[in-house]
């Protein structure tokens, strides 16, 4: 039987790293000095399609990343539905891609319901890729679609194109920018990465995916596992580079991350998201939920995680907000 720790121990947890942040001095770094307040609870779905599902030997969406599905479609409109009926917005962030799609009104619909749609690259590239290679399967197998651009140039213009896409068949400008892949260091050590993000005009990022424990495949995550997720949300608050871009990460566990790399049961996600929420809340931290219609649809298609979300917050007493990244962003530079 998995050990599930108490609350008493989930809020002692809570108040000793808390306690510990501002010891170090890890405040500004982390976030969580500037946090002890009303938490804030942001609810994010990526547009593309996902290896591994709706079946596992799915493996050709690694060239599809844009040919959404009517599926992942539906998904994304009611998810959206649900998150503003409960008082808050959903942040979007589609690839370029989606947009050469016939039908784009079902976007459109989220828009101009005011949820916000970030840029998330036009074909799903790595943007800390070194080799053409490395950049997105498509420019394995095609490499003449890079037109003699070096790695570095198909980046820039790969992120380019997505935002013109969006003011072309959305009439929006992007909502910021999430790199495709998540890294564990964000862009601490990519100076120019940032530097080329903010002459695109961007003014934060969501790029820093921090280490967490994770299980075997299919195997029930244990009450270390769960509490090392919980843990690592403290290094999931969102900070400051020095050249002044806000770095807002994504917080673990993420869909793929369990679904794709532990296998788990919808029930075992649920109870590390309850976890991670609940910290949030008596912390007065961020949580930014990370996930794909790709992948829900299938492995949640009652929309348990999002609906979980939304009632933590309503129950939270006034102490949780539902927020898009845009709004943690400003308050990260108090505004």
């Amino acid at each position: 039987m998995v050990h599930l720790m108490s609350r008493r121990g989930l809020l002692g947890r809570a108040a000793g790293l808390l306690g510990a942040a501002a010891a170090s001095g890890a405040g500004a770094g982390t976030g969580l000095g500037t946090y002890r307040g009303k938490a804030q609870i942001a609810i994010t779905l990526d547009l593309e399609m996902s290896r591994n599902f709706p079946q596992w030997e799915t493996t050709h969406w690694d060239y599809e990343k844009g040919n959404l599905n009517e599926e992942t479609k539906r998904y994304s409109v009611e998810a959206a539905r649900r998150v503003k009926a409960a008082g808050g917005l959903l942040h979007f962030f589609v690839v370029g891609r989606v947009l050469e799609q016939a039908d784009v009104s079902w976007l459109r619909e989220i828009s101009v319901a005011g949820h916000p749609i970030g840029n998330h690259t036009y074909d799903h590239v790595n943007v800390l890729a070194g080799r053409v290679e490395d950049l997105q399967f498509r420019f394995q197998r095609s490499p003449w679609l890079l037109r003699g651009m070096s790695v570095q140039e198909a980046i820039r213009e790969n992120i380019r194109l997505a935002g013109e896409a969006m003011k072309s068949r959305l009439g929006i400008e992007a909502a910021g920018f999430r790199t495709p892949g998540g890294f564990h260091g964000g862009l601490r050590e990519h100076p120019g990465i940032r530097s080329m993000l903010q002459e695109l005009g961007f003014g934060w990022v969501s790029s820093l995916y921090p280490s967490h424990p994770n299980t075997q495949p299919m195997e029930e995550p244990s009450g270390a596992v769960l509490q090392g997720i919980v843990e690592a949300q403290k290094q999931a608050q969102p900070f400051v580079y020095d050249d002044g871009l806000v770095e807002i990460p994504m917080s673990p566990i993420s869909d793929i991350g369990a679904f794709r790399g532990g296998r788990w049961k919808l029930e075992w996600f649920l109870r590390s998201v309850r976890e991670c929420v609940e910290w949030t809340i008596e912390t007065g931290g961020v949580f930014d939920f990370l996930a794909h219609p790709s992948c829900l649809y299938v492995v949640d298609p009652e929309f348990r995680a999002i609906d979980l979300i939304c009632e933590l917050v309503g129950g939270s007493g006034g102490r949780a907000e539902l927020v898009d990244l845009g709004a943690i962003a400003a308050r990260v530079r108090g505004g």
